[in-house]
């Protein structure tokens, strides 16, 4: 079942929102009211066992990444109303029942009903929609637990399945640092190269850094280097989420010492291997780099990105290297930033040329500490809705009535998110 009819929270919240737009900002608080109010009408789904699918949107499965993202913005609210909270929670140990399948997943099916990819070159399940590893994939199911638990003082989250779920996650960070000594491997039968990993599904070469190896990006296309620095950054800060959770609640130091060990190395891989120059010859993050010397000076819309390090809690908006990072990203130095005429900001490989994604502009006005920058970005966001007062995936600088994906959940709350964080409500972290 999914939500029939709007919590009294979150309508109170809504109508926060409402009056906090006022009449200046009344666009801001339509597609806010129609967004935050779609993702618990559309795509949760509470299963019978007490846990919660989540649709990503017009696709039928669950997407690891993008059921935390789409729900992360209620979790302001959740200390307050106790459905909510559980329906949070739920979210997070079926994300966790998920993980202990098969970790090397990214998306899963409601039932064991063989729906997805199943006929891609890889280790499948009847629960698995896609398997194409991503380091986010388990990044995101630790970081809402741990905020599901910092902004609520909620614990049932961490049962059996969590604790199992950690230790996977540790095994395969652990195993990724060394892909060459790693049983994944992922081919598709496509044309899509971006589909696909080549090296017979291994992907490219890659050095040993410390880091740990993704095959493919948050947008699921494949990595062109192996060591996805954002994801890296990510990996860094809920490792740490770990560290505090097996050390205040769950009590077990061997977890706590192998999350620390970790930590350190990746972040070590990340200071000696994951910095390059820009065109000016400034010190920036890299996008990928393979630990051969080869280094990608670019960024994606999909989060985690190069823009959303401080976002992540990985760095602080002043660093000097984030913001040299942050100028170059948004420039034409990075291929996926497109200007034209109606908007301007990151795109992806993902999506056609020229097109510009509302998750990457969300972020964008996220993280900046400008006030008159996030509204720019929220009018401009709002003015290129195409007209139906909720995100879409991307849309065309020249034209936004051309999109891609009607329906988005993930765009939907980011933009919320923005809305709230302009008026200075933040989840807690």
């Amino acid at each position: 079942m999914t939500y029939t009819k709007i919590p009294n929270s979150v309508q109170q919240f809504m109508d926060k929102i409402t009056h906090l737009c006022g009449e200046d900002h009344a666009g801001w608080a339509e597609n806010f009211n129609a967004a935050f109010a779609n993702t618990l009408t559309t795509t949760v789904k509470k299963q019978e066992d007490g846990t919660t699918f989540l649709l990503t949107g017009d696709i039928p499965a669950m997407w690891l990444r993008d059921s935390t993202a789409q729900v992360r913005p209620y979790l302001v609210i959740a200390k307050e109303d106790e459905e909510l909270r559980e329906m949070i929670c739920g979210l997070v140990q079926r994300q966790f029942f998920y993980i202990t399948i098969d970790p090397y997943a990214n998306a899963f099916n409601e039932t064991p009903n063989s729906a997805g990819h199943q006929t891609d070159h890889t280790k499948m399940d009847p629960w698995i929609w896609e398997r194409k590893y991503e380091i986010d994939s388990l990044c995101y199911p630790v970081q809402l637990a741990y905020l599901l638990y910092k902004n609520t003082g909620y614990t049932k989250q961490f049962d059996t399945n969590f604790i199992e779920g950690v230790k996977k996650i540790l095994t395969v960070f652990t195993t990724e640092q060394e892909h060459q000594s790693s049983l994944y491997t992922f081919e598709r039968d496509t044309t899509r190269l971006e589909d696909t990993l080549p090296n017979e599904g291994r992907g490219s070469v890659v050095g040993k850094t410390g880091m740990t190896w993704s095959g493919f990006r948050p947008s699921d296309d494949a990595c062109c280097y192996g060591y996805l620095v954002p994801s890296n950054m990510f990996a860094v800060v809920i490792l740490g989420y770990i560290e505090e959770l097996f050390t205040e609640i769950l009590s077990d130091p061997e977890v706590v010492k192998q999350a620390v060990s970790l930590k350190n190395q990746i972040n070590d891989g990340i200071q000696k291997y994951g910095k390059t120059d820009n065109q000016q010859g400034v010190t920036v993050y890299a996008y990928e780099v393979d630990g051969l010397g080869n280094s990608s000076i670019m960024d994606d819309s999909n989060i985690p990105n190069l823009l959303s390090a401080p976002y992540l809690g990985y760095t602080t908006i002043d660093d000097a290297v984030y913001q040299a990072t942050r100028k170059t990203v948004l420039s034409k130095e990075n291929p996926y930033f497109y200007e034209g005429k109606y908007a301007k900001g990151i795109g992806s490989s993902h999506t056609p040329e020229n097109y510009i994604w509302p998750i990457a502009l969300a972020m964008e006005g996220m993280t900046t500490q400008d006030k008159a920058e996030k509204a720019r970005i929220l009018d401009s966001l709002v003015a290129n809705d195409g007209g139906t007062h909720l995100m879409h995936e991307g849309f065309d600088v020249d034209d936004p009535s051309n999109y891609t994906r009607e329906w988005f959940s993930w765009a939907n709350m980011m933009f919320c998110e923005l809305v709230m964080d302009y008026f200075d409500i933040r989840v807690a972290r």
